[in-house]
């Protein structure tokens, strides 16, 4: 239920996979909420069951329209992953997107921000050893210490975001929250999941890592309750991994020698949310392993 100073949460990217899953989640737990999108129907069209509106959030002032009248935002709109976009366009976009939302929570003097940053700020792809292109793996479980390593215009977009966003926050005295978010499924992609086993190693570069639509959607609902201050970025990932391996064995394999910090039984996720459960309460509730095994 809503939390009494928040009511009414804007929510960007609204028309994306982590998008409705966020829309209907606040929905359903009494926010009130207001959608936007650059893509997608609005007004009567929109299917999500608030007031949507196009946006461009490159434009300040459609920014400042979007978010006008919220207690809170959760900011899902970016350029979804590397490569979509030629590398300057992906960073100008991005950036561009998150300073004029953190600016404008502040001008309008929300009560806080939560953001999508990405796994990818902590060194992905993990695959490419001594490239250049990413490779920084040093240990494992990875938590949020294991930052920032960003191999990509599109990880330093979120860096970039994740610096900007402490400074806003300190500037503002907004308590803001960066979801570190790794490979999001819907449910009905897990059957793709069972293709990933005869070759491992191409799911190595996020050390097999996954996370439901709807756990994205919790932790957001998650970070808008969270009792946090300044400016906290932590680890969004489901509670496994993709692989039927136990996850010391697939290390043992796939990257021997590798120091490990905590103990890593069974199918554990090897990017910790052990921070995501401290910080906003997350608790993952999804996994593949519910429908196919």
């Amino acid at each position: 239920m809503p939390t009494g100073a928040i009511e009414t949460v804007a929510v960007t990217g609204a028309h994306g996979k982590a998008g409705r899953a966020g829309v209907a989640e606040l929905l359903d737990h009494g926010y009130r909420v207001t959608a936007s999108d650059i893509a997608g129907p609005v007004g009567r069209n929109s299917d999500l069951g608030c007031p949507t509106m196009r946006v461009d959030l490159t434009d300040y002032g459609q920014t400042i329209q979007a978010l006008t009248g919220a207690d809170a935002v959760v900011h899902l709109a970016n350029i979804p992953e590397p490569g979509m976009l030629p590398p300057a366009e992906t960073i100008n976009r991005n950036t561009a997107m998150n300073h004029n939302v953190f600016l404008a929570a502040a001008a309008l003097k929300l009560k806080r921000v939560v953001w999508a940053s990405s796994e990818t700020t902590l060194g992905l792809p993990f695959t490419e050893q001594g490239t250049g292109d990413g490779g920084t793996l040093r240990y494992a479980p990875v938590d949020e210490a294991h930052f920032p390593h960003p191999s990509s215009s599109y990880a330093l977009s979120k860096v970039l975001g994740e610096v900007a966003a402490g400074h806003v926050s300190a500037w503002s005295g907004i308590p803001f929250v960066g979801l570190r978010i790794t490979n999001i499924f819907d449910p009905a992609e897990y059957q793709r999941v069972p293709g990933f086993w005869e070759d491992p190693w191409s799911r190595a570069w996020n050390l097999w890592g996954y996370v439901d639509s709807r756990d994205v959607a919790a932790a957001c609902r998650n970070a808008v309750e969270a009792d946090s201050t300044g400016s906290q970025n932590v680890i969004i990932a489901a509670a496994d991994t993709l692989m039927r391996q136990p996850s010391a064995q697939l290390l043992d394999e796939f990257f021997p020698g590798l120091e490990r910090r905590g103990t890593v039984e069974g199918n554990r996720t090897l990017l910790s949310i052990e921070a995501a459960r401290r910080t906003i309460g997350y608790a993952p509730a999804h996994s593949w392993r519910d429908g196919l095994l």
